[in-house]
């Protein structure tokens, strides 16, 4: 039953909410595509509920810059002062209310990542696949950036073990507050939280 009133929740308040934000996300997607002269989305597969890859949506923060041979720069370099500044008000990440309102992901739970990543996590750290993956959750209100990825996992798996809607309602408003303080953010040029556990690394150093 936790379950159902959280996904009607989430279709609810994405829906309103998407309605609401629409002009100011179309301002921005107006300005991102003047600024990189081009597509202003980002688009990528990442892991979702049980494993199943889908594609989430974001305004773009980094640029296609690449070296002399063809490859991209490092994330760091590509990453610009605008984009920086979207990530730091999150706006960047209010395309994703399409991903919640048809259920590839929800308000809140563990943030989605890559599905190259999947084989690298530990039998442990695939518990955080059990539920949708969300906008905010528990890792992103104890710490967001400033945790390393192995407490991340951890807090992942923790909330997974501890769901409640009472908690999902903790999460939400601690999360309006630290969006608003800013707290927490090192505005890395990539938001994917990567593994740093033993299998993490033995696969890394065999691919």
């Amino acid at each position: 039953m936790n379950l159902i009133i959280k996904r009607l929740f989430d279709f609810i308040f994405s829906f309103l909410a998407t309605l609401m934000l629409l002009p100011l996300v179309l301002l921005f997607a107006l300005i991102m595509a003047i600024h990189f002269k081009g597509n202003p989305f980002f688009i990528q597969k990442r892991i979702g509920r049980n494993n199943i890859p889908f594609r989430i949506f974001k305004l773009r923060s980094m640029s296609n810059k690449k070296d002399k041979e063809g490859n991209l720069l490092p994330n760091e370099m590509r990453l610009t002062k605008t984009g920086n500044w979207l990530r730091k008000s999150s706006i960047d990440e209010l395309p994703q209310l399409i991903n919640v309102i048809f259920g590839t992901m929800s308000l809140i739970g563990p943030r989605p990542m890559g599905i190259h990543y999947l084989s690298l996590f530990s039998e442990e750290q695939k518990r955080r696949q059990n539920m949708r993956p969300g906008l905010t959750g528990w890792a992103q209100i104890n710490g967001r950036d400033e945790v390393t990825p192995t407490e991340k996992f951890k807090l992942d798996v923790w909330y997974i073990d501890n769901f409640n809607l009472k908690l999902d309602f903790d999460i939400f408003l601690k999360t309006i507050l630290i969006v608003f303080k800013r707290e927490g953010v090192e505005h890395r040029a990539s938001d994917e939280n990567f593994p740093d556990n033993g299998s993490y690394n033995q696969n890394l150093q065999k691919n």
